[in-house]
């Protein structure tokens, strides 16, 4: 049998202590499953471009190991090579939403077994101007929470981390008046809180149950949340999301191809849960099948 060159990246730092326990037998199924395993830690952030740049044309499989931030620099960097390698992944971090949209075992030797095994699946990727995200865009309430929750807590809380540093924040939360333009409506308010996602689940908690959200049909989901001005109003925005009615007063729901967002302030973004920057104007749009995932 050929065997296949298969470069792995991990993250050492990524927030589940189990990946560096399993990684010889993570190498070791791969290399039973015909791959070639070249092994490239990660050192620093920013770090995978240049080692895509360095093995693209060399290996036509590259695996990401660790959490939603690996991923995404990977997708990133992936995204602007040309051919692009078959993308595989061992979820590694905190919350994983992108693993638990794919079926992507969250057990490492599971996800090894789904990377020999598995096949290549057309997957949607976003485009925010000119970078790149697996699975989610997001302003406002929280979102910066994803990446300014210290390490360590993400460690050994897991998705309490998240949810105690959002706490902490409440009585800072602030609203962005936005004009939001989609190829079928354009609206213009003040909102606490905005997401364009491909994605089943957001920050671990599953919203596909009404919206049958696809990952491959070239349509980004975007959700936006009205300034709630009196407690009314917060209890029908808290009751909107529990109950994943997004076409309430405060709550709106779309799907679209492609969304611009305006402010006449800068406004925080995260991608998939990493500082995004700061623009006042973004446009973001749906890659269709962009990316082969095996799954």
């Amino acid at each position: 049998m050929e065997r296949k060159p298969l470069l792995f990246l991990i993250n050492p730092n990524a927030g589940r202590t189990d990946i560096r326990v399993s990684l010889l037998a993570v190498c070791d199924t791969l290399s039973r499953g015909g791959y070639d395993v070249i092994v490239r830690p990660t050192t620093r952030a920013g770090e995978i471009p240049d080692i895509l740049q360095e093995w693209h044309g060399k290996v036509d499989t590259v695996v990401a190991c660790g959490g939603d931030g690996t991923l995404n620099e990977t997708v990133d960097a992936m995204m602007h090579l040309s051919p692009r390698p078959v993308l595989g992944y061992i979820p590694g971090g905190t919350v994983n939403d992108f693993a638990s949209s794919l079926g992507i075992p969250k057990n490492p030797l599971a996800a090894a077994e789904t990377i020999v095994n598995g096949t290549p699946f057309g997957c949607d990727i976003g485009r925010f101007g000119n970078r790149y995200f697996s699975y989610i865009a997001a302003f406002g309430a929280f979102t910066e929470v994803a990446y300014q929750t210290p390490q360590k807590p993400k460690s050994v809380l897991g998705r309490t981390a998240y949810i105690l540093e959002g706490i902490k924040r409440l009585p800072t939360l602030r609203s962005y008046h936005l004009r939001i333009e989609t190829p079928s409506a354009c609206v213009e308010d003040d909102y606490i809180f905005g997401m364009i996602s491909n994605s089943t689940s957001v920050g671990g908690f599953k919203l596909n149950g009404k919206h049958h959200v696809s990952m491959h049909d070239g349509l980004l989901e975007l959700v936006l949340v009205k300034n709630p001005d009196n407690i009314l109003a917060l209890n029908d925005i808290i009751n909107s999301i529990v109950t994943q009615n997004f076409n309430s007063e405060y709550v709106h729901f779309l799907r679209t191809s492609r969304v611009s967002v305006t402010s006449s302030d800068v406004v925080a973004w995260t991608l998939d849960g990493e500082f995004g920057g700061a623009p006042q104007s973004i446009s973001i749009e749906a890659c269709r099948e962009a990316l082969r995932v095996i799954v």
